[in-house]
This record gives C-alpha cells, structure tokens and sequence, in this order.
C-alpha cells in the first residue's frame, strides 16, 4: 500500500507545479487585507460638528471658511461637546450679517443636540460614517460594522470549513470567492447604513472560509520540509496587502470605489477553476483514488518528473470516517487538548493583533504613515518564523511570539508619553511579536489535525480569532475611555496566557501529516512513519536525537514538568495514567511499544 506522502516524493516536494498554484494563492491573501482592515480608510471619522441650516447658507453666501462657520454654531470648549452640541439660536431675531466677527455666541448660555445633520472637515475624502452620520450617539454603530465582519468570518469559516471537507477544497475556495465578489460590489452599493451591514456580514461569510480552504490546499499539495516556508509566505502577502490599501486609500478618496478596487481581484479568482487541481490528500480521504491519481500523474508530468508503479497502489491508510464531525476534535485526550489551545490562541492572536491596529487610529497621527509602519513590521515576523521553526521547532518560537507580544503591551502601557520613540518601539516590538504568534497558529493548526478533519477543525479553532474579532472593536474603545492604555494591560495579559499554554503542544518539526486520529493520540507512530520515508542514516545526528526524544512520548522536559499541573487541569483523565517518575524526570519507556534505544 503506498501512501500519497510516498508518491509525492517522486512527484516532487515542491516542484513547478507546486510554485505555480503556490504563487496563485498568494495573490489571495492581498485582498483580505483590504476587507479586513480597510474600515480604517472606509470608515473613518474626521473632525464634525452641528449642522446649523442658517449658518451653512450664509456661509455658502458670504464665502466663510469651515471655521467661521463653525464658530458660528459650537462651543470651542470641549471637544466632545463641540461635535454632538450646538447653540441654540434663533436666527430669525439675530441679526446675521457677512461679518462673523461681530457675532458673540459664546455669551449664549444654552445648547441643544444635533438635530439637522453634521459638517464635516474631511477635505474632500468620503466614508460611510460621514455619508450615513455615524457619530455622537451612534458612533457605536461603527464598532458594530467591524464586528459583524468578523460575524461573517464566524459562520462562514465553520460552513465553507465543512463544504470543504465534504464537498472539496477547490470547490469550496470557488464558492467562497463568488460570494466575496458579489457581495463586495453589494458593500460598494448599499442604500443605507442597514444594508451595508447586511452586506459586510455576507462578504465577511465567504471572505474567511475561502482563504482558509485555499490555505489546506497548498499544505496538502506539498512535501513536510516546505510547508513552513509555504505557510508563513502565504500569509505575508496579508502583510504585502496592508502595505497596498494606503496607496490605494490615498488614490481613491471615495469609499464605495475604494470598495469596488478591494473586490476586483475576486472576479479574477474565479479563473483558478481552470489553474489549480483538487486536493489528491482529499480525494483519498474520500475514496476517490481514480482522481486522486490523475491528478498526481498531470503534477508529476508537469514537474518533469517519472512515476514508479507504486502510483497504482496509492491508497490512503485513514481508517477513521470519512464525514468530519466536531466530536472528532474533542473525543480523544490530544485531540481535546490540541482543540482547546489552538482556540484560545487564536481568539489572543485576533484581539491583541487587532486590536493594536485600530489604537493607531485613537492615538492620531498620519494614518497612511502608521499603516505602512505596520504593514513593514510585519516582514521581519514572516523572516524570523522561517529562520527558527526548522532549526528550535514549532512550540519555542509559537511561545515567545505570544510572550514577547504580551511584555510589549505591559512595557508600552506605563511609558510615558514624553518617551515617545521609546513607545513607539516598544508598541512595534509588541505587533511583531504577536503577527508572529498569528502567522503561526495558522500552521501549526493543520500540523495537529489529520486530513478528514483537517480544514474542519482549523475553521472550528478559527472560530475562536471571529469571536476575538468582534469583541475587539469594543474592547479598545470602551475601556480607553476609562484609560488609554487600559487596553494595552488586557492585551499583554492574554497573549502572555495564550504562550504559556503553546508550550503543552507537541512539537511538529520534520513531522509527517497526521493521516488519522490515531496519529495524534500515538505520536510515535507517526514518527515511525517519518524515520521510514527518511532512514536515519539521510538524517543529521541533531535531527536523529531530536526524533529520539520526540519518540520517547513520556519523557518530559523541564518545561514540560513545570507546566505540569496546568497540563492536568486540561487533561485530568490523561496525566492520571502517567507514571510517577515522571515528576521526577526518569526516562520511561512504556511497555509494548517499540523504542529507538
């Protein structure tokens, strides 16, 4: 019986074909950038205040400027005050003539709500909240905006999640972007602020779940040693995105053409039906093998490479259900634990990764300067990810992303602000780490799963970053009213949980993919899989010690002691069969099962 991991070695690990459907999905994560973050540009609040209807014709008369007029109509006092309050005046007995300046308002005592709209001091540039008055009492209706993205981001990854495990990857990625070109261009024509809503969720359902599936796809698609690399280059074209929409933004100063520039390439994906195969790994699953080696033979003959007889074997050795279920990911003990972990990393990851981004737009300054920072902060992250994971792992550097994030939160809260580089470095140290920590997760989430379940389950943990999404918005705005950094404390706080809790997960370096659950609960067969395919002989010392170690699947490390009790609260069940040596740190070796010693 030959597996597809063993066919893909003569088909060739990351071969033309691979770097072909590779660089098309890259061109995926540039979009979501735009409809993720783009609320900073379409949804942004300039400088308002009362529309009085008398001032606004004389001004038009006279020829005043934005602040004459506005003199004209609110207090100078308090800035909230100024943009949700007016003078109450009658016109009709006030006498109003072209010279503003003979005019005394501010002896007027009284002062009433908005009740004929708002001006704007927008310098021409146009959003949803200028167009729609998105402000004073219902300034909240904003947050909501962004929220029900992540709403759309919610359900949708959970349903495209399951379509592509049972429907397939390509099909499902297909779906997904029909969705997001229609309902972007329905964002970019909404009549009133409720439809724009409707419409945001709807893109928001498809926009999600179509890059997650494409995300799979490419994992399966390529050999162990590259889907690092393939992974964190996939997502550091979000990071080419971000730096992308502020030149756009700056070109397109009307938000509903912004709108339509974020959705065009969407149309342009749907001529991948053509450009990119099935997942062979799925087909498998599925017991498709007929397809499954089709398209493996059209890979190998566009890689230049020959097929041995083996392909006519090819099989796939899953013996679980063919139908994933979210019991599958909570049934066994590693499966549960894994499940667990993953989903609180990902909710930090969301709130602290977003949250960081929306608190430029509260603190001031250039936002396309601050945009294009944080976008460049970015690709330090991608470089640091591919320069350890191959050579410490996955669970060291997965850890300190999260713990470093959430030290350069706390640091940053209790500068001063007359340190203002030594924040701003701080605050830049604190988005590297956790764009760190939010690139990885993403991978090391399909490294824990087996195929049949493996886009559903990273759907159903990436649920956890939608909730994250959704309470971010409201998170930063609420409690900075109450301090502006009070954030910033909640933000270190988690991450610095969420890197103490990576540390439980098993480590997935020079690993096969999991094929079953059985893989994940007996991590050393897997091994013995992966020490077949690459004898120890082809193998580094380092590299063999290190699959020694892993092999030995009850001997723990310090780290791994220290954080014992905490593994016990989330696994009771499992850390009662341990034997007691293992506090102490003796090398056990459980009966029945083959050893490397």
């Amino acid at each position: 019986m030959t597996t597809f991991d063993d066919i893909l070695e003569e088909v060739g690990t990351f071969g033309r074909c691979q770097k072909r459907i590779f660089a098309l999905f890259c061109l995926v994560s540039m979009p979501w950038a735009g409809v993720y973050v783009g609320i900073v540009f379409q949804g942004f609040t300039p400088d308002h205040w009362c529309r009085d209807p008398a001032v606004v014709e004389r001004r038009q008369t006279c020829g005043w400027s934005l602040t004459e007029a506005r003199r004209l109509t609110v207090s100078q006092g308090n800035r909230s005050e100024s943009s949700c309050e007016r003078y109450e005046v009658d016109w009709n007995s006030t006498a109003l003539s072209c010279d503003s300046g003979e005019l005394a308002l501010s002896r007027i005592p009284t002062t009433a709500a908005c009740k004929d709209g708002w001006e704007y001091d927008y310098e021409g540039r146009q959003s949803f909240v200028t167009e729609f008055d998105l402000v004073c009492a219902d300034g909240w209706l904003v947050d909501l905006y962004q929220a029900s993205l992540n709403v759309g981001f919610l359900v949708g990854s959970i349903a495209i999640g399951y379509l592509a495990d049972r429907f397939g990857r390509k099909i499902s990625f297909l779906m997904s972007n029909v969705l997001n070109a229609v309902t972007g261009i329905m964002v970019a024509m909404a009549p009133n602020y409720v439809a724009l809503l409707v419409f945001r969720t709807l893109c928001g359902f498809g926009v999600k779940g179509g890059w997650v599936a494409g995300y799979v796809l490419l994992t399966e698609l390529v050999g162990v040693e590259y889907r690092r690399t393939v992974g964190v280059l996939y997502q550091m074209f979000f990071s080419v995105g971000i730096l992308i929409l502020p030149l756009l933004a700056y070109l397109i100063s009307d938000w509903r053409w912004l709108q339509v520039a974020i959705t065009a390439p969407y149309f342009i994906f749907l001529s991948y039906y053509w450009f990119i195969p099935e997942s062979p790994r799925w087909l498998l699953s599925q017991k498709q093998n007929a397809k499954a080696v089709k398209i493996t033979q059209a890979m190998a003959k566009e890689n230049k490479k020959t097929l041995s007889k083996n392909i006519e074997t090819l099989t796939d050795d899953n013996a679980q259900s063919r139908t994933a279920s979210f019991m599958d990911l909570i049934r066994t003990p590693n499966m549960r634990k894994n499940t667990l972990i993953l989903s609180f990393n990902w909710f930090t990851s969301a709130v602290v990764y977003q949250g960081l981004i929306m608190r430029l737009g509260i603190l001031g300054g250039n936002v396309y300067i601050d945009f294009l920072i944080s976008g460049l902060v970015e690709f330090p992250a991608a470089f640091l990810i591919l320069f350890t994971i191959e050579r410490i792992g996955r669970r060291i550097p997965f850890a300190s992303a999260n713990i470093m994030a959430g030290a350069a939160c706390l640091i940053t809260a209790f500068i001063p602000d007359s340190m203002f580089w030594f924040k701003t470095v701080a605050a830049c140290i604190g988005r590297l780490g956790i764009t760190m920590a939010f690139q990885m997760v993403v991978f090391v989430n399909t490294e824990l799963y087996p195929t049949f379940v493996r886009n559903f389950g990273v759907s159903v943990c990436s649920t956890l970053c939608d909730v994250g999404g959704i309470v971010a918005p409201f998170l930063l705005y609420r409690l900075a009213v109450i301090w502006l950094e009070l954030p910033l404390i909640i933000f270190g706080c988690l991450a610095f949980v969420a890197g103490g809790l990576v540390l439980l997960l098993p480590e997935t370096r020079g690993m096969p993919l999991p094929d079953t659950i059985d893989d994940i609960e007996h991590p050393e067969r897997r091994m013995e899989k992966a020490i077949l395919r690459n004898p120890a002989a082809d193998q580094p010392a380092s590299h063999c010690k290190h699959m020694q170690q892993q092999r030995n699947s009850y001997g723990l490390t310090a780290t791994d002691r220290s954080i014992f009790f905490l593994y016990s609260f989330l696994d009771f069940t499992a850390v009662s069969k341990f034997p007691l040596n293992i506090l102490t740190h003796r090398r056990f070796k459980p009966q029945g099962r083959v050893t490397l010693d």
